[in-house]
Order: C-alpha cells, then structure tokens, then sequence
C-alpha cells in the first residue's frame, strides 16, 4: 500500500475569520421567510467551510426566545435560542454571539442549517452550508487513465477521466460508466448533497475478500452548472480503493469524515 500523502491544497481560511457576503440570503420555514439579508456575514467556527450569521435587524417573520444555554462556536461563545415561526417551533435553532465574539457578529445570529427548511442565495437554493468565497471547484476532462482495484478485483478501468478539483479535498477521478464492472457494484439507497455540485444520483457498495465495502462509488447525473463535466459520471473513494491513475498508485488519503467530501 502507497504512504499517505498530501497531494491536493490545503484551507487557507483561520477559525473564527469573518467576511461580509456580498450576496442576498434569505432562509424559509412552512413557506414563511425567516430574514432577508443583504448584509449577512460568513463567519468561519471551523476551517472547512462558512456559516451565515445574520442580523437581528433582519429577521422578518421570526422570534428568538432566549434558551439561557452558552457554547462556544470557533469565533466565540454565544447564546443559544429557540426559533418561533409562525406555528412553527424549532428549539436549539439559533444562535447569537457574545462579547467575545468579533466586533462584526455582534447583534448577529448564526442558525443551525437543518433548522431551516430552505436557504437561498440570491433565487437559487443552498444545500449543506455556504459556499466558501475562498474554494474552487474545477472540473477539467483529462487523458489520464484511470484503474480502480479494492480487494484484487478491477472495479473500473477507464483511458480517460474528468478530474474534479476542489478546494481542500483530495482530487475525484470521475469515469464514464460504461468502463465499470457493474457485476461487482451494488447499488445503495444513500443520497448526499454538496453545496458546489448538487444532489447525488446514486451510491453503490462493493462485497469483497475482506467484506463488506459500503458507499465506496457515486455519480451525479444532474450536478450544477459548476461541476456539469461530471454529468452521469462516476468516482471512487481515494480513501477507500487503490486508484491507480496513468499506471501510477496513489497514496490514500486520510478520511476524517465522508460527510461533504463527494
């Protein structure tokens, strides 16, 4: 097995940076607008990707209710609140920072994302979290070749590929399907969402030597205009199969989480 290495970008971004989102925003419970901002900050609790914080000042059919519970949340600590919209009660939901916290986010409140039932940028919705103004997502078509082999069986073997390059994550080799041994896949029910290419099309699993590989391959058949170069395509887990690109194997990277790293 090749040594791990790091062979993509790292974050530049510190815990607790905060920069003004030159974007509208606005969040929707039961069809109710929650705010409406042209003045929402990103605010970084953790390196990988933003949070939006809002002003209170535009909230617009919304209540906080003071939960007197503190946390500390990467750029400070802040009280947690319950959220009233209309009819409807989401407790825990919101969160406004302390004295600690950047001058900026005072009188600002950060909401748990699945609190919501839907964020908008400008009239397009958001999924997972903010797209991080300091990640790219390139997908470029490429000549590399392209062989994936977990537990001595070839699972695809392809002469080309789009590599998918994206800000902080190890880089996706998406080949076409019809180079898939799809008498070795499984399909999977598992569906994830990514901020920068959409909602998945499909998961599938592998059984080997060694058991069971659950969730190892995915594909997007109808991704965002930013990553549409991976269209009905599909990629393997670096972290999970040995992926051998123009003959070479590379080294699997660390997996701290699969959660956003499709």
């Amino acid at each position: 097995m090749a040594t791990e290495s790091i062979l993509h970008p790292s974050l530049i971004v510190p815990v607790g940076h905060v920069e003004p989102v030159p974007r509208r925003v606005r969040g929707v419970i039961g069809g109710r607008v929650v705010f409406d901002s042209r003045r929402a900050l990103y605010v970084w609790e953790w390196r990988a990707y933003p949070q939006f914080s809002i002003p209170v000042e535009d909230l617009v059919d919304a209540t906080l209710v003071d939960d007197h519970h503190t946390e500390h949340h990467g750029a400070g600590h802040a009280h947690r609140h319950t959220l009233r919209v209309g009819p409807e009660v989401r407790e825990g939901a919101a969160w406004v920072w302390d004295a600690d916290a950047p001058n900026s986010l005072h009188g600002t409140v950060r909401f748990e994302w699945n609190a919501l039932d839907t964020w908008f940028e400008e009239d397009e919705p958001v999924y997972v979290h903010p797209r991080s103004p300091y990640s790219r997502v390139d997908a470029l078509r490429s000549s590399s070749s392209v062989r994936v082999e977990l537990d001595g069986v070839v699972l695809a073997d392809a002469p080309s590929c789009v590599k998918l390059f994206e800000t902080g994550l190890p880089t996706r080799y998406y080949v076409e399907r019809m180079y898939v041994d799809w008498t070795r896949l499984r399909r999977s029910a598992t569906v994830s969402q990514c901020p920068y290419k959409g909602t998945t099309s499909g998961y599938w699993s592998f059984d080997g030597a060694s058991g069971a590989h659950e969730d190892i391959a995915w594909g997007y058949d109808f991704p965002t205009i930013h990553a549409n170069r991976v269209a009905g395509l599909v990629a393997f887990y670096n972290e999970h199969v040995d992926l051998y690109v123009d003959g070479i194997l590379l080294p699997r990277p660390t997996d701290p989480s699969r959660e956003g790293l499709r």
